[in-house]
């Protein structure tokens, strides 16, 4: 562990009995509408779910056992700049481990990192080369779980300066690799754009532009646009799956992130009902137990973090993205991306497919790819449906930064 994290004070994760039990009391207190007709799900998420849930969470789930298993790692709190930052760490075992901090997503929490980490630090207890071993850093996005409350301005630009700080003004790193998805992955390449000479490189889950967020629309994934009456059956369904998993969240944050915050901030059900839309809707199959589901909520509730979590997406089309340099890529840093089949686009159906879409897209040339990878399923939590697909894809994306910094070095 490096010298400068040492001396930090490590700080478990506690949440105490009161809010538990505030917690508890309004899940039994809640209010529940007939949610007639949507036994289909048609409407949204259905209440014999979400009643079920609640249900456990009230009066079964264990939050101290998720909390010790967090604990088994050294969590962290410290002030970046006045940003406050809760961070856990997994030392490397290896050689020459290389420090990686990874950035997580909305509706995610830091944990949804879980499975990789272990991995990613110690490789050989899980078969692998002890050479590919990171110092493995998981923060909490500013306005995410425990890194709260934060400024009312933080969008994912501003998150990479403050990551930039925490790895080389906190921590005392000279050099690091960054790894990320959803809204990680913009602030991922935020970091490979404009700390590029100070990165090994990064690994994220998309390949978004940085200014994914910019524009009047930037909440229309349209652009206002009606679909063309000649696109093929199977494409014209596509699309409009995919807009129902995708566009409703992106509208709703964007434009009132604080009016709905108002409600998701007050009650344990509603905060449930919307985030757990998206864990359905947005995974391949079903990878979350009922306790998985309820530690990652109850992350988001003790952290008092809906609101600023959502209000996120809406900084980040207030405050839009500002190249730092005019260079090509944009994202100079060495970049490897992790594509999962739940998430292809319309009309596409191999991992190979994928793959040549990503490169023929004008998405491509704002990175310098030097290892993208498709996997036939998985969804939007990659690190968490396909942790052993997302381990390797990232080990082997930073193989040669890795060993190019070992040679210069000697």
């Amino acid at each position: 562990m490096p010298e400068a994290t040492m001396n930090l004070e490590p700080s478990p994760i506690h949440v105490t009995d009161e809010v538990l039990d505030d917690l508890r009391h309004r899940l039994r207190a809640t209010k529940w509408p007939v949610d007639a007709g949507n036994d289909d799900g048609f409407y949204g998420v259905r209440r014999t779910d979400l009643q079920a849930l609640v249900e456990y969470w009230a009066d079964g789930f264990d939050w101290r056992a998720a909390e010790r298993a967090i604990n088994a790692y050294d969590n962290y709190r410290v002030d970046v700049s006045g940003v406050p930052v809760h961070f856990l760490h997994k030392p490397g075992v290896g050689p020459a481990p290389i420090p990686l901090i990874l950035s997580h997503g909305w509706p995610w929490t830091f944990w949804h990192w879980s499975k990789v980490i272990d991995q990613l630090a110690d490789p050989a207890a899980y078969g692998g080369d002890p050479a590919d071993a990171f110092d493995v850093i998981v923060p909490s996005l500013p306005g995410f779980g425990f890194s709260t409350p934060t400024s009312p301005d933080m969008n994912f630009w501003k998150i990479a300066d403050v990551w930039h700080e925490l790895m080389t003004g906190v921590l005392g790193h000279d050099r690091y690799a960054a790894g990320g998805c959803d809204v990680g992955a913009l602030v991922t390449g935020q970091l490979g754009h404009k700390y590029a000479d100070e990165l090994y490189g990064i690994h994220i889950g998309s390949g978004l532009k940085l200014s994914f967020f910019t524009g009047d629309r930037a909440w229309d994934l349209t652009g206002g646009n009606p679909l063309p009456d000649n696109l093929p059956p199977d494409i014209h369904d596509g699309i409009i799956a995919f807009e129902r998993r995708f566009a409703v969240h992106l509208a709703a944050h964007m434009l009132h992130p604080s009016t709905l915050g108002f409600g998701l901030a007050d009650s344990p059900a509603g905060m449930l009902a919307w985030i757990l839309e998206r864990w359905q809707s947005w995974s391949d199959g079903d990878p979350f137990t009922p306790d998985d589901i309820l530690t990652h909520a109850t992350i988001f509730w003790a952290g008092n973090a809906i609101d600023t979590s959502i209000r996120t997406y809406a900084n980040n089309n207030r405050y839009p993205w500002t190249p730092s340099h005019d260079r090509q890529p944009a994202v100079e840093a060495p970049t490897g991306l992790t594509f999962a089949g739940y998430e292809n686009p319309p009309g596409i159906t191999t991992p190979e497919a994928r793959v040549n879409h990503f490169l023929a897209s004008d998405r491509a040339p704002w990175y310098n790819h030097t290892n993208v990878t498709a996997h036939p399923g998985g969804g939007h939590f990659i690190p968490w449906e396909l942790p052993t697909e997302w381990t390797e894809d990232l080990r082997r994306t930073f193989r040669q930064p890795r060993n190019t910094a070992v040679r210069s070095l000697g």
